[in-house]
């Protein structure tokens, strides 16, 4: 009986903590089911479970202790210190918070004191007359940061293994809430609140486990593109800086935005609607769509309608920074052709010329702007399952 209980307590400690981070970070097949609930009920229950499978062996372990053999307790110490070792792994080191963590100073810098290259990839927002960017390749290893912007609290968030950029009011209930980095599902980052321990979904800002389940954070508009675009449009804008003491983890991004880093969860397939493929993807209502990068790269504009909403895709000549148009205006739906130059728009309507911005450079539309839609590059698997009812675009076959 002791045996039979001091065998069961070990599998059963062994069992508990790995598998309490298992369904939580990307070991190979922890993220393709749907565990978020049991994850969250082990992440929560770890404590009283530890301590009872410990008080279960105790006896067992001392009567071990107790006999004259010398292999048994070896062995048993052998097993024992196995434990020990995955106890300190599996809570200090593979644990996302213990792998990502938040800057130890925050440095924003003008355009002409910027550090960060021109062709390097951002998210930018404003709010309240006051710009902000910041690199992917620093939040790509944070994950997440606060921020306050025209007055307003704002959350920065970013998955890399994911291709997502949002920006979320921290808001709940009232509070300016604190988060931190638990894990991810189905590859997707998690964040935990600090108030009430749930745990949210980075690329829809819905809480996938706990108290809270089932709210959704509100997001604030962004968008992405190249530095040197978000300055072309925002040139006092303020931008992100690198914290030095975590050089050697932006370092390892330095090729993530084109996508040709070495890490397999991160770099880019270059065919189309592959696991790993770029698409575009956006959401109107209950209805959402994505648009295949290459096609949308080769074409630099393509038209389209969602139901409600006739809309208009570019990529501007940096070939990275695009944009999603409303192409209504005035009461009017815009058709758009490519003009004469090769480079700007023209709309048949009344033939004014337009640029990748979406502002009116000539014609009786002169100096006005389409306006945006929120729209997110992203891998093709992540916005698959996160919007399981998506339609793609098919493109004309020439």
């Amino acid at each position: 009986m002791k045996t039979t209980l001091l065998i069961v307590g070990l599998l059963a400690l062994f069992a508990f903590e790995i598998s309490r981070v298992y369904f939580i970070m990307p070991f190979p097949g922890s993220q393709q089911s749907n565990t978020i609930s049991f994850a969250y009920w082990m992440d929560q229950n770890i404590g009283w479970l530890r301590l009872a499978l410990l008080a279960m062996i105790a006896y067992p372990v001392y009567r071990i202790f107790q006999q004259r053999g010398v292999w048994k307790k070896a062995l048993l110490l052998l097993i024992l210190g196995l434990y020990t070792a995955v106890f300190y792994f599996f809570n200090f080191k593979f644990l996302a918070d213990k792998m990502f963590y938040q800057p130890t100073v925050k440095t924003f810098s003008d355009a002409n004191a910027n550090k960060i290259a021109g062709n390097k990839l951002v998210i930018g927002l404003s709010v309240n007359g006051q710009a902000r960017a910041y690199p992917i390749q620093l939040i790509g290893y944070h994950h997440l940061l606060r921020d306050t912007v025209g007055n307003v609290p704002i959350l920065v968030t970013y998955c890399t293994v994911c291709r997502t950029g949002r920006v979320f009011s921290p808001i709940i209930n009232g509070k300016n809430e604190a988060f931190r980095l638990v894990g991810m599902d189905h590859f997707n980052a998690m964040f935990e609140d600090v108030t009430t321990k749930s745990w949210w979904r980075q690329s829809t800002g819905e809480a996938v486990a706990g108290p809270l389940k089932g709210m959704v954070l509100n997001e604030i508009p962004s968008s992405q593109s190249t530095l040197a675009a978000w300055l072309e449009i925002y040139p006092n804008s303020s931008v992100l800086q690198p914290d030095t003491f975590f050089n050697r983890q932006y370092k390892d991004l330095a090729n993530y935005d084109n996508g040709t880093i070495k890490g397999s969860l991160e770099k880019r397939d270059s065919a189309s609607w592959k696991f790993k493929s770029w698409v575009v993807g956006v959401s109107h209502g209950s209805d959402a769509k994505a648009y295949d990068w290459n096609e949308l790269a080769k074409d630099r504009f393509i038209e389209d309608s969602l139901p409600g909403l006739p809309l208009m895709a570019t990529i501007e000549q940096d070939t990275a920074t695009f944009h999603v148009w409303n192409r209504s205006m005035d009461g009017k739906t815009l058709h758009f052709m490519k003009a004469t130059d090769g480079v700007h728009l023209e709309d048949a309507t009344t033939h004014s010329v337009w640029d990748a911005t979406g502002l009116c450079v000539s014609g009786s539309l002169k100096g006005r702007q389409l306006e945006p839609i929120q729209a997110y590059q992203e891998f093709w698997h992540s916005w698959n399952m996160f919007h399981p009812k998506t339609l793609t675009f098919d493109y004309p076959k020439i």
